[in-house]
């Protein structure tokens, strides 16, 4: 949520790339640089210890300017990072909803919003190439000095007779061998700048916090019954999404979530399975009276079987995106699975039945398709706990029905949490909650809920006219 994926990916790309080119190219620079300098200062420092100082002279000038320029050109290296993140971000998401770029006729327009960014990049580094021409002019001008100042002052010791023209000429060699090293040192602070900027990129991913088993990291039976205890909730500080939410799901029973959008009938179901951590004023879930805090967050997801609002297929077959629910599911179990689910005539009709490619996100399979292979993947698991949430939305209302009464049958036992809009989706369930701007409106049987005359029955004459 607090990052974009484009932006993730450039860190894991380019930001890595810099840093091991900085290892790899500069830090053995630095080994030969070192090296060179201590051989030449040492030879230097035996002929003529006067001339060896002002031959250094320049030196911690150049070290000096050279941090300075580490703290100029590294903020404008950060801003140019950053906007190829922001480009990165740009090029992900038009690329992963490329059709509905299309459908709408948007090409042009995301085009431009992309040239736009690439020119703001662009001219990002145009301006840090200007502060990185002068860094390296005026070291060229630092370094050509340490020359000038051992040609003029050496020149002077031979005409006093300090020195001899031999040790003259292979003191300006040793001071010349000296020179690129010096040049060098400076522009490898600079470039430590860029892969400074880098390594804080990518050591906020590496040290971000691991999810972690909370409290005891208890494992009980998670077939009791589930407790919500004055739940409150917020994505945001000053906009509550659960307000004071309290109701009972006994155990292997149905309860249907019926709302409006933004209700907070998806929050529900991703605090159950601590997909977001309940906060420690926010009241308390139980699952057979164990703390939802105090299960291991592992063991919680193994006995939960989740088919999101939004299913996500991989980039395989049918049968591996169902199989990837129980690791060594047998062929039977796949089918099984599936034929609950409505899906397995559907996937023998395709030439390659159960190994059919299903594409990027599922791009090749219709929404009912995609819903209808998520809840295989879901009923694989055979959880004692189940989530559907609006699962069935893709699907035609005869196709929903054959999915109900398959999952009658393989929900035996299980505690189900059936979120949907369609009230003939959730007239069977044992019991019904109507949340309405983040409180549980109503409760109750269809029977009983038809008969009070609120929400429930305003919805069901809306959708029995249509």
């Amino acid at each position: 949520m607090q990052h974009r994926t484009g932006d993730i990916i450039q860190r894991c790309t380019s930001d890595l790339d810099t840093l091991k080119n900085f290892i790899s190219t500069q830090m053995t620079e630095i080994l030969r640089i070192v090296i060179l300098l201590g051989l030449s200062i040492g030879f230097m420092l035996g002929m003529d210890t006067t001339l060896t100082l002002i031959a250094l002279a320049p030196v911690p000038v150049i070290i000096l300017y050279s941090l300075i320029y580490y703290r100029i050109i590294g903020k404008a290296f950060l801003e140019c990072d950053e906007n190829e993140g922001i480009l990165s971000a740009m090029a992900q998401e038009n690329l992963a909803g490329v059709r509905v770029v299309r459908a709408f006729g948007r090409e042009r327009h995301e085009r431009d919003r992309f040239t736009e960014q690439n020119r703001h990049y662009t001219g990002l580094w145009m301006r840090l190439a200007k502060p990185m021409s002068t860094f390296w002019s005026v070291g060229d001008v630092l370094s050509g000095s340490q020359i000038l100042l051992t040609v003029c002052f050496g020149a002077v010791f031979c005409l006093r007779g300090r020195m001899l023209a031999g040790e003259y000429i292979a003191f300006l060699s040793y001071c010349a061998l000296m020179t690129w090293p010096v040049r060098m040192l400076g522009r490898m602070i600079s470039e430590m700048s860029k892969a400074g900027v880098s390594i804080e990129r990518l050591a906020y991913i590496m040290n971000a916090e691991e999810e972690r088993a909370s409290g005891a990291a208890l494992r009980p039976d998670l077939s009791g019954d589930i407790v919500f205890d004055h739940v409150r909730f917020s994505y945001e500080e000053d906009q509550e999404t659960l307000r004071d939410v309290s109701f009972t799901v006994p155990g292997g029973t149905t309860v249907g979530i019926l709302g409006g959008t933004g209700s907070g009938k998806s929050t529900l179901m991703l605090l159950l399975n601590k997909l977001y951590d309940l906060p420690p004023e926010g009241g308390r879930i139980t699952i057979g009276g164990t703390d939802l805090r105090d299960i291991d967050t592992a063991w919680l997801r193994r006995n939960t079987a989740m088919v999101l609002q939004e299913p996500f297929l991989f980039s395989r077959s049918i049968r591996e995106n169902i199989a990837m629910a129980e690791e060594g599911a047998s062929e039977e179990d796949i089918r099984a699975a599936a034929r609950a689910a409505c899906l397995e005539e559907t996937a023998d009709s395709f030439p390659a039945g159960f190994d059919t490619f299903v594409g990027e996100r599922g791009v090749t399979l219709s929404g009912g398709q995609k819903q209808r292979v998520a809840i295989a993947r879901a009923l694989l698991r055979k959880a004692p706990i189940m989530v559907l949430d609006d699962s069935l939305s893709a699907v035609d209302t005869e196709t929903d029905a054959r999915i109900r009464a398959g999952l009658s049958e393989h929900f035996r036992g299980c505690t189900v949490f059936l979120i949907s809009h369609r009230i003939t989706t959730l007239k069977n369930a044992d019991q019904i909650l109507v949340l309405d701007r983040g409180r549980v409106a109503e409760r109750g049987t269809h029977a009983e809920l038809r008969r009070a005359g609120g929400l429930y029955q305003r919805i069901c004459e809306i959708q029995e006219e249509a």
